[in-house]
């Protein structure tokens, strides 16, 4: 093992510096020649890799996004462009890979690897929290820190101003973030992609008489339609009678400095990666369950990403806010 590649893929996750900069560093301690690839997988599509040294990932920990930057990479979906940059990396003599991503990311390393590329280890990364696998993924607790700190400074108007708000955060096919951002900043109602109720099921609870509330706040996970509260707002004034305002949190939730939790655990995850891939481990992500790391295989690339299965959540809050 004498040189990797370490490349972010997909959306940027708070976190993913502090793995760079793990990565980069055990490399060197293990004198392993890490390389960076820009854009993700389009810096291999391109064919221009970076030497990285460890003065080059000095003070990127405490910041969010990624230095290395990421992209979706389309042509990376097509063998042909795959086959060329394997090509590339035996050509540079490329002896692993460190994937940081999430399940689209993982899925090109897989099929690199299995069409006869160098060996590979994926970190997780996305605020989505939605990697099969993996209880935890980099970027969730800072996002839902920043989600929580806009719904704290929202309920502040709300409760001024007897106004009821819904509050959109990310989350394309699963909940996690709406949860626990819900749980914590003491919603009213939470709805989520796995289980969500009716509009009028919502008019019906805060129109009830047993605790008129003069403001509320309801979150709403995205579910791959950004803007969708706007529509749900509409029609809850017209059962209800009351007005609401909509605030989407859109990126804000995925920029800013990352928390202590994501520095740490990408800082172990990193370490992790370049170990294994010294100690022959393919093929397989480091992962979080039940707060002890591992490596696990990739997810399946037709399994569709992990949702939330802990009903019993929303049960807490519905009691909790009643």
């Amino acid at each position: 093992m004498k040189k990797i590649v370490v490349l972010t893929s997909g959306g940027d996750a708070p976190g993913m510096n502090a793995a760079i900069r793990a990565v980069v560093r055990s490399a060197h301690y293990f004198d392993i020649k890490p390389f960076g690839s820009q854009l993700g997988y389009q810096g291999l599509v391109d064919r221009k890799l970076v030497p990285l040294y460890p003065e080059s990932v000095a003070n990127c920990i405490q910041h969010g996004g990624t230095i290395l930057q990421a992209e979706r990479c389309m042509p990376f979906y097509e063998k042909q462009t795959r086959d060329q940059c394997r090509q590339f990396l035996q050509q540079e003599g490329i002896d692993g890979l460190v994937v940081i991503g999430g399940n689209g990311s993982f899925r090109g390393a897989a099929l690199l690897q299995q069409e006869g590329g160098p060996p590979v280890i994926g970190i997780p990364g996305t605020i989505d929290n939605d990697i099969p696998g993996t209880d935890y993924t980099i970027g969730f607790d800072t996002a839902r820190n920043n989600a929580l700190d806009a719904i704290d400074r929202i309920r502040d108007t709300a409760s001024s101003h007897n106004r009821h708000f819904l509050v959109e955060v990310m989350g394309r096919h699963s909940g996690f973030l709406a949860v626990d951002v819900g749980i914590a900043g003491g919603a009213e109602v939470i709805l989520i992609p796995e289980f969500e109720p009716s509009v009028e099921a919502i008019a019906m609870k805060l129109n009830s008489p047993k605790r008129p509330k003069m403001s509320s706040i309801i979150i709403v996970a995205e579910s791959a339609q950004p803007g969708r509260s706007i529509h749900i707002a509409k029609e809850l004034e017209q059962m209800t009678k009351l007005n609401f305002r909509v605030c989407i949190l859109g990126h804000t939730q995925r920029g800013g400095a990352p928390t202590l939790i994501d520095r740490k655990i990408a800082s172990q995850m990193g370490y992790m990666a370049v170990k294994g891939l010294l100690d022959g481990i393919n093929s397989k992500m480091v992962a979080m369950n039940r707060d002890q790391l591992s490596f696990t295989p990739f997810p399946d690339i037709d399994m569709p990403g992990r949702i939330l299965t802990q009903l019993d959540l929303l049960e807490l809050n519905e009691v909790l806010c009643t």
